[in-house]
């Protein structure tokens, strides 16, 4: 005689078995858009300074023996601090992607700005590096070409923009 199952050895039921390529998805768009916890964004935050003061009191030790030196301490600082919000930097632009599909803004738009936020990042860690360096002459000249670049990237912004506006205007 054979026994039934008992309804812990049935076939799992639809909601036990494993997600479907849609609930993966939304699962997965879900994760890029949840903000971070309060934890991570403290242990973040406790990483990035802790490596700056870690850094400052060895530059400071470094200087007086070695003054040259300090420089690549600080170089390698600041690429790990850039290291840690590259990360974070990352997430902020899928969740701007999401929104940017979900509302139908020119894709295009949002690219062009998200150049222009990364050559502004780019360009004040360089202006500090030169500062630290002494070369505040070089840190100005870095300073305003990057500025002339997000000038001149953002032409095409500005132009749409003012296309929008004229259609607006009444003839």
């Amino acid at each position: 005689m054979q026994k039934e199952p008992t309804l812990s050895q049935k076939e799992p039921t639809l909601s036990q078995k494993e997600p479907t390529l849609l609930q993966k998805e939304t699962t997965l768009s879900q994760k890029e858009t949840t903000p971070m916890k309060k934890g991570e964004k403290m242990d973040d935050v406790i990483k990035i300074i802790g490596i700056g003061l870690i850094s400052i009191i060895l530059i400071i030790i470094i200087k007086q023996y070695r003054p040259e030196f300090a420089i690549y301490i600080s170089l390698i600082a600041g690429v790990i601090i850039l290291y840690f919000a590259l990360d974070k930097i990352g997430n902020i632009i899928n969740l701007l992607k999401s929104i940017c599909e979900k509302s139908g803004v020119n894709s295009s738009f949002l690219e062009i700005l998200i150049k222009m936020t990364g050559i502004a990042f780019l360009a004040e860690f360089a202006v500090s590096i030169c500062k630290d360096s002494g070369e505040n002459a070089i840190a100005n000249k870095v300073e305003l070409g990057s500025k002339a670049i997000i000038i001149s990237m953002s032409i095409p912004i500005i132009y749409n923009l003012l296309e929008v506006i004229l259609k607006i205007l009444p003839n």
